[in-house]
């Protein structure tokens, strides 16, 4: 699978069924699983997180985090959810679109803060972030998105990694969130066209993939099964450009329909944890800088 290919896999790969709660992980393409250190380390990392979180005052936020490599495009984090203070799973635990292998469709899962972080854990460092709200956007969007019959309407029964943010076609796990955050603040009804109306009046833009370089990208499911091309429109076809819904447009749209939300970014090496509060992302490399709260690990 080339590059691109594998950086439009974006949340595909969870074995589960209906809402689940705390079922196991499992990848389409059996990673390996984290040793004794690394879960160590997750853990240490999802308690910093966790204490931002209930320092906040609203009982939910948007939580995303890195996964696959997307620094080629510009983007560090590729999977986001909601974190939730009163979810029936775990305290802080994520509700969130990932794709059920087994049974080849798109489910939503509840799992706890560590295993959702341990999702980032790749060659680099892992980064995480979330965008903590006020009590006015935080009430309704806790209420929305602990609603099953809210979040299983809003899921599309097809899945594609990198969905069009404006079909019904398909979906990806960022544009199920973005979904759900129309469904919340604009009473926006029961239906993803009219969540994605909504969406698109209030000026969502989605993340903007260029897929020129790799044409056979986009033949056909053939080549990438979880990959489509068939909901774009025609013209962004023609230019090989991909709009797709990632954490970094799902933060801009928070941040600009709710300008009292605060962002806090972390992100974990083999020896430190760096947080850096404002919308100002860590430096690369997870480097502190001046401002950062620097958390030794050994």
């Amino acid at each position: 699978m080339d590059r691109l290919a594998a950086a439009m896999l974006l949340c595909a790969g969870l074995t589960l069924s209906g809402v689940a709660h705390g079922a196991a992980l499992q990848l389409c393409e059996s990673p390996q699983q984290p040793d004794a250190t690394q879960q160590d380390k997750a853990l240490r990392l999802a308690a910093i997180v966790k204490a931002e979180l209930a320092a906040s005052a609203g009982g939910v936020a948007l939580i995303s985090r890195s996964g696959v490599d997307l620094s080629r495009f510009g983007f560090r984090h590729s999977h986001a959810g909601f974190a939730l203070k009163a979810s029936r799973n775990a305290p802080w635990s994520v509700r969130q679109l990932y794709y059920a292998c087994d049974e080849a469709r798109p489910r939503i899962f509840d799992q706890g803060l560590a295993g959702f972080l341990l999702g980032s854990d790749g060659a680099g460092p892992a980064y995480a972030a979330v965008v903590l709200l006020p009590e006015g956007a935080a009430v309704p969007l806790a209420r929305a998105a602990l609603d099953d019959r809210l979040a299983l309407q809003l899921l599309a029964p097809a899945y594609s990694a990198n969905a069009y943010p404006f079909g019904e076609r398909y979906q990806n796990c960022n544009q199920w969130v973005a979904e759900m955050l129309a469904a919340s603040w604009g009473g926006a009804g029961a239906t993803r066209g009219e969540a994605q109306q909504w969406l698109r009046e209030r000026g969502y833009a989605a993340s903007v993939f260029d897929g020129a370089e790799q044409p056979l990208l986009w033949l056909g499911s053939a080549f990438v099964p979880l990959i489509h091309a068939d909901d774009h429109p025609a013209h962004d076809r023609m230019q090989m450009r991909y709009r797709v819904s990632m954490p970094a447009s799902l933060e801009a749209f928070v941040r600009a329909q709710v300008p009292a939300a605060e962002r806090v970014e972390f992100c974990r090496t083999e020896r430190h944890v760096v947080v850096r509060r404002g919308w100002d992302p860590i430096a690369d490399g997870c480097t502190a800088r001046e401002g950062d709260r620097l958390i030794a690990l050994d």
